[in-house]
């Protein structure tokens, strides 16, 4: 019993850990960006600046407003465990982060921003009768962010920006446990929140020329520290060894570093690159706490830092039309043996295209698609355990995502 107990503590301890993999990072923040591949550090003259480059604001004028929603349609699928063929498909699900951005320019130099995002978020969901059922079933996980800004002109031609972060969050967890042959499965949920978390971000924005501009952001880390309560049912061989109670755990999200260079080759077209370095090998150990039965579980994160390579480009189609594609790389930050089907994550590819158009001298729409391919990963060497602790879970991966985007602008002069 106690070897099963251990043993379901450090899979579920694993499987938290996997909540902030790479594909929960979320950086569709305005269509207008998500259509030129979110390569919009360097250019950032929009009141989503606030989110990727707040030294922007400092390019608006009088009170600008943006709101807008991502849907965003992720699939999964698992091949295995090897060398069985069976495939399994994860639920589909569609989530819908929101998007608003206020901002305010007090003069010519001095403006304030404030942004509301959900940086990290989105689900997996199996059966709850599937091969890993003993390492995932459900995982869900909600950040929200409120930032405050303030962008100054130190030159003409250089502005900088300084801002807060506030975030809350929630995360639900479930997966099962094996008691004996005849017993069935034990079923566990673990249900947390997470009510203040701090950070900060700086900005800085560089045109040497009208036509050129550098840019550079950076978001730090964010701790947050989640209190819930572990729900364990269909236990009647390990009922009092399997959690059920109060349970914590302080997770960190990455800093990131996003660098950028636009130019304007022409006057009608404008094109832009990012390079985004996200610190994962900050997650070192993770610790979860339980409350009944007594018992603190740690673990390595093992995590690699990790970057993004972004690039797009827009286009003047007519006076109030402008048509926008991109294109970008994400390099997965969780080594092959450590994946976990809580979120089978990979290399990925993104591909994207939109539309804006001015509906009015102070009213803009803008959309966009991106689908996301992440590579076909398969697993030979997996340090996760499925079937009482003792058989690799080998396997195949494939991960796609399709994400629509809308979001309007208005402005007060």
């Amino acid at each position: 019993m106690k070897v099963k107990l251990i043993t379901f503590v450090i899979f579920f301890t694993l499987s938290v850990q996997f909540v902030f993999a790479g594909g929960f990072q979320l950086n569709e923040h305005n269509a207008r960006a998500m259509a030129m591949g979110g390569a919009f550090t360097a250019i950032s003259n929009d009141p989503s600046a606030i989110y990727f480059n707040a030294a922007g604001l400092t390019q608006l004028s009088g009170i600008n407003f943006m709101l807008g929603t991502t849907m965003i349609a992720p699939t999964f699928s698992f091949r295995g465990v090897s060398p069985n063929v069976t495939e399994t498909d994860a639920a589909k699900q569609t989530f819908f982060p929101t998007h608003f951005f206020a901002s305010y320019s007090y003069n010519k130099d001095l403006a304030f921003g404030l942004g509301f995002t959900s940086p990290f978020g989105l689900a997996s969901q199996w059966p709850s009768d599937w091969v890993g059922r003993y390492l995932a079933v459900e995982t869900k996980l909600q950040t929200f962010i409120i930032t405050p800004e303030v962008a100054y002109n130190l030159f003409d031609n250089l502005s900088v920006s300084a801002g807060l972060i506030y975030s809350f969050a929630t995360v639900t967890i479930s997966q099962k446990s094996p008691q004996t042959p005849f017993a069935g499965d034990a079923f566990t949920t673990l249900n947390g929140n997470a009510n203040s978390a701090w950070g900060f971000d700086l900005g800085a924005l560089y045109k040497p020329t009208p036509d050129l501009s550098f840019g550079v952001s950076f978001h730090s880390q964010v701790k947050y520290t989640f209190k819930g309560t572990a729900t364990t049912t269909g236990a009647s061989q390990l009922a009092s060894a399997l959690p059920n109670g109060s349970a914590s755990a302080d997770l960190t999200t990455p800093l990131n570093l996003a660098v950028g260079v636009a130019y304007r080759i022409i006057p009608e077209l404008l094109l832009s690159a990012d390079f985004q370095y996200v610190g994962w090998s900050s997650y070192d150990t993770l610790t979860v706490d339980f409350a009944s039965p007594k018992m603190v579980q740690s673990s390595p994160r093992l995590y690699d830092n990790s970057y993004i390579l972004r690039f797009g480009g827009e286009y003047s189609l007519l006076e109030d039309l402008k048509v926008r594609a991109g294109i970008y790389y994400d390099k997965d930050p969780v080594k092959p043996q450590y994946l976990n089907p809580s979120l089978p994550d990979a290399d990925r590819l993104g591909f994207s295209f939109g539309l804006g158009y001015k509906l009015a001298n102070n009213l803009n729409v803008d959309a966009a698609y991106l689908f996301i391919r992440g590579s076909q990963l398969t697993v030979t060497n997996s340090m996760e355990n499925y079937s009482q602790g003792i058989s690799p879970f080998n396997g195949t991966y494939n991960t796609a995502a399709n994400l629509v985007s809308l979001t309007l602008s208005y402005g007060i002069q």
